[in-house]
């Protein structure tokens, strides 16, 4: 009994002396991970970001086509201080309309799973930067006016308001893609108004059927890819009271909807170039578009939502892009094209 006892005495005096050991044994301390400290972003880049610079792309190439079309008796080219003033007046009057957008929205966006890490609701913008960004955009935009002619200087606010207010139609209105359609294609009838310096609605030649159908195109192509866009917020815009015809006709109506509305876009840009005498340039890049729009269509019906940006954004401006080439080709090269 006494060696049981005097075992189990010192192995507890064996475990007190190791736990004591432990102790006194210097600790290695792991070293810590180096933290990557956040790359600092420009500010050109904050806000080309916040505007989505990229999707200038969109009005951006039909400007330019209606710009080449209008100075067709110079060969397309207006002059380089006319095209950069168009160049300006477009970026500005778009950062001006996307601020705003932004502005008008931003309780939405911070509420909508998908918006919910833009630059105001997140704080990477101020409002007040916003504000700033809006109302120095729409001032640059109206002095850029200014220095193009008397014409597009008179309606420079005229096309502020259209393109602002647009912002505002998702509260009152299912029709809301007609209004944006139409704020867009005041891309091409200012550029067309830029080379012109003048608008005359009668009588009824080239220079008044050729930006009109050119413009009402560009609605209908706004319709189009705007509805297959606005299929990512269904639920949402249904939830909070917006309006869309999304919301209004259900998903499957709303694609029938834009499908046609693609249709009408693309007779209205082939009868623009029967107008305009093209051929065999042009004729490709129709059917380039065509088969685009398909695409576009099949990807919005058979995929999920994660495609829907793929049709939206690249499929869009590739198309405008494809016309803007072959309207250019077929302008500067006509004796290669065309037989008079």
């Amino acid at each position: 009994m006494n060696q049981q006892v005097t075992k189990f005495i010192a192995k507890q005096l064996l475990r007190a002396a190791l736990a004591r050991s432990e102790q006194a044994r210097p600790k290695v301390l792991s070293r810590p991970a180096r933290v990557q400290p956040p790359k600092p972003r420009s500010l050109v880049r904050k806000y080309g970001e916040f505007v989505r610079f990229s999707h200038t792309l969109f009005a951006l190439p039909f400007a330019l086509a209606s710009m080449v079309v209008a100075a067709r008796q110079t060969h397309g080219w207006p002059g380089s201080r006319l095209l950069v003033l168009i160049l300006a007046a477009m970026v500005t009057a778009r950062t001006c309309a996307m601020s705003f957008n932004r502005i008008m929205d931003r309780h939405y966006d911070k509420t909508n799973p998908r918006t919910a890490m833009r630059h105001l609701p997140t704080g990477q913008i101020s409002l007040v930067e916003a504000w700033g960004l809006c109302l120095g955009s729409a001032a640059a935009f109206v002095g850029t006016t200014w220095f193009i002619n008397s014409i597009c200087f008179i309606l420079a606010p005229v096309a502020l308001f259209v393109i602002c207010f647009y912002s505002l139609t998702k509260r009152f209105t299912d029709f809301t893609h007609v209004y944006l359609g139409i704020a867009l294609a005041l891309a091409p009838l200012g550029a067309w108004f830029a080379v012109k310096g003048s608008v005359a609605l009668w009588p009824l030649d080239e220079s008044v059927i050729l930006p009109l159908l050119m413009g009402a195109a560009v609605v209908l192509w706004l319709v189009g890819f705007d509805i297959i866009y606005s299929i990512q917020d269904y639920q949402f815009d249904r939830t909070h009271g917006l309006h869309s015809l999304v919301v209004r006709w259900g998903v499957k109506n709303a694609l029938g909807v834009a499908f046609f509305a693609h249709l009408g876009m693309w007779i209205l840009l082939a009868v623009f170039g029967l107008l305009c005498g093209f051929r065999l340039s042009y004729l490709v890049g129709m059917f380039i578009i065509l088969a685009s729009l398909v695409l576009e269509h099949w990807l919005a019906r058979k995929r999920s939502l994660k495609w829907i940006n793929v049709a939206f954004f690249r499929l869009n401006a590739f198309i405008s892009v494809v016309f803007l080439v072959v309207t250019v080709v077929e302008v500067i090269f006509p004796r290669f094209t065309l037989v008079r």
